[in-house]
């Protein structure tokens, strides 16, 4: 018995180790010469590392690295395209995750920073933070499916202050041609290049910054892409070709009768049961509209504005509607697990190609756990009983750094710790002469 469960293990992290390289493999081809493929490959395995911080000096330590310069140079310099990966990306979590009911979830997040040369950074509202604070916002797309949920799209928030300053937009990089563009005309385009990409999906889900908006809902309507986009309580619906209201006074209005409880899914204490109405709306397009309403025990209401080009369950529509968390548990994942907002680069190149390989680095965990589930994928044998539950993103990134990752020796810990306090002198004594400069009027702020 022992040496079965040593064969199953062992069988185990080929797997974990097969996954990586596949993935790895699968973008080699995005840069031209082997050193950046090499130097991604030690980029992807810190992000993997339990390090304190994830940036090019953690990095680059963990690699075993004279210095942050070839990490740094990876994500400035070095001559490859962030969308073709981002493209790869995409194409590998579908392929191990694809399910005929996945759907996709648009959400943003904010990266809380400092100063004002990141690019996009302002004064602005971060549901990060909970309140207005100088921070980056961006837009994400998910692909979510029984198999697993990962990020496979972003686009950086310009606020129109920056789209007005094109010097500043120059110092960050911005392309010249950039115009304004909405969190919800950014989640349009995704799921546009997505579904343009092959990706084949019933639903798209998000929050009330996005289905408030009538553009993405015709942009769904159009791709033929079923939505069930949440809305303000304030949101008018045309509940007849007579009758025009506001969602809370439709829901003031409703039986007992008109409410079923039904479960939204599974979560950490079990399933999430809500009450739900369910009430057919007018529209002057084609296809099935309606507006869903659910209630929680405390009675706190929210609204939905859902479609589909043919009719379908009840039951669907609340799979979709509870399937949104799974967003903020990924951005939970991926800035606790990988890093992704642990950056230290301003730039729009440098900020693009860091968060497409953080998000690899998260769908490397979610595809390893999920074919680490299903043995016929990838031949797996892992020992599994009742009294195990299944791997998470945690336990599978600390069992990947326990058997796959070389250990960091003690005299490249004793190199990096002069190589860090020496840079560090430099730049105090740099600031302490910038600052003497300023108050003798040498210099000015």
């Amino acid at each position: 018995m022992r040496w079965a469960a040593a064969a199953a293990h062992s069988v185990a992290v080929a797997g974990w180790r097969r996954v990586f390289d596949q993935a790895v493999d699968r973008i080699s081809a995005c840069f031209g010469r082997v050193e950046p493929r090499l130097t991604v490959r030690d980029f992807l395995l810190g992000l993997l590392a339990p390090l304190a911080r994830k940036n090019c000096w953690w990095l680059a330590e963990h690699a075993g690295h004279r210095g942050p310069a070839r990490m740094q140079r990876l994500l400035r310099d070095v001559v490859w395209d962030a969308e073709t990966v981002r493209d790869q990306l995409r194409d590998l979590v579908v392929e191990h995750l694809g399910h005929p009911d996945a759907i996709l979830i648009v959400d943003e997040t904010g990266f809380l920073k400092k100063g004002t040369g990141s690019v996009g950074v302002q004064r602005q509202y971060s549901g990060t933070a909970g309140r207005i604070e100088n921070c980056q916002v961006a837009v994400f797309l998910a692909y979510a499916s029984p198999h697993g949920r990962a990020l496979i799209d972003r686009r950086i928030y310009l606020p129109q202050s920056w789209i007005d300053d094109r010097d500043r937009c120059q110092i960050a990089g911005v392309p010249d041609d950039l115009q304004f563009a909405t969190k919800p005309s950014l989640a349009a385009q995704m799921i546009t290049a997505a579904l343009a990409a092959g990706i084949t999906v019933g639903f798209v889900t998000g929050d009330e910054c996005y289905g408030r908006d009538p553009r993405l809902r015709a942009v769904l309507q159009e791709h033929g892409v079923g939505y069930v986009l949440a809305v303000a309580r304030n949101q008018y619906t045309q509940i007849t070709t007579a009758t025009r209201e506001r969602a809370d006074v439709t829901e003031s209005w409703l039986s007992a009768q008109a409410w079923q409880r039904r479960s939204a899914g599974p979560g950490s204490k079990g399933d999430r049961f809500y009450d739900w109405a369910w009430i057919s709306i007018h529209h002057d397009t084609p296809g099935c509209h309606s507006l869903l309403i659910r209630r929680n025990r405390a009675g706190e209401l929210a609204f939905y504005l859902c479609w589909s080009a043919h009719p379908v369950a009840l039951s669907t529509l609340i799979r979709v509607a509870g399937t949104r968390w799974a967003v903020e548990e990924n951005f939970q994942i991926a800035k606790g697990q990988v890093g992704l907002d642990q950056y230290q680069c301003r730039g729009w190149t440098q900020w693009h190609r860091y968060t497409v390989l953080a998000m690899l680095a998260l769908a490397i965990l979610v595809i390893t756990i999920a074919t680490t589930h299903r043995p016929s994928r990838v031949r797996i044998s892992y020992p599994a009983t009742e009294e195990l539950i299944a791997l998470t993103v945690p336990e599978i990134r600390r069992l990947i750094n326990a058997t796959l990752t070389r250990p960091i020796r003690p005299d490249t810990v004793l190199v990096w710790s002069a190589w860090r306090r020496r840079h560090q002198a430099r730049a105090k004594a740099s600031h302490y002469k910038r600052r003497e400069a300023i108050e003798n009027g040498q210099l000015s702020r």
